[in-house]
């Protein structure tokens, strides 16, 4: 039976490998047989580190709450019990942006969670809470350019504007920012 090199096939599949290898230091952005076992490492690290980043990110907002929280002469354990027990739902990242940049409106939070704590919750604290949350989430024209056009079609549906299965994306930024 006849050799079958691979050829091109294998030329492209070795060119491939050495490619997402550059960078690497030493052999392992020479040779083949080492990019192409870093690469599988990398992407065993780039899976792993994925997770991982989430995971940090929330102990950073974590910390930043409790932070705020004792500066407000509470725990952050009893802060969040309070806002569950008052039914306030706002993540853990907004949280942590609205002890940072606004921390009049992370002490009336505070507030919430202590009266909830404490038996006196009213459903209008609750509402206007969660009214505020709504009010500082970005809704400006900029980030309204961010969406897709079929996210732009659907918030033009939903506002009862003629004829948005037809603009374009121009045109339903323009008339979504009015």
């Amino acid at each position: 039976m006849t050799r079958v090199k691979g050829g091109s096939v294998a030329k492209n599949r070795r060119r491939k490998v050495l490619k997402s290898a550059k960078g690497y230091f030493g052999s392992k952005h020479r040779l083949f047989k080492t990019a192409q076992e870093q690469t599988f490492h990398s992407g065993a690290y780039a899976y792993r580190d994925r997770k991982q980043n989430k995971r940090n990110f929330r102990k950073l907002w974590i910390t930043r709450i409790n932070a705020a929280c004792r500066m407000n002469d509470i725990s952050y354990s009893k802060f969040i019990n309070g806002l569950n027990k008052a039914g306030v739902q706002i993540n853990r990242k907004m949280l942590s942006e609205v002890a940072i940049d606004n921390p009049a409106l992370f002490t009336s939070y505070v507030n919430i969670a202590k009266d909830a704590l404490e038996g006196k919750v009213s459903a209008k604290a609750t509402a206007s809470a969660n009214a505020e949350v709504s009010k500082h989430e970005p809704e400006s024209a900029a980030d309204i350019s961010k969406l897709t056009v079929a996210e732009l079609r659907e918030m033009a549906k939903a506002n009862n504007i003629d004829g948005y299965t037809t603009m374009k994306k121009a045109e339903l930024l323009e008339v979504l920012s009015k």
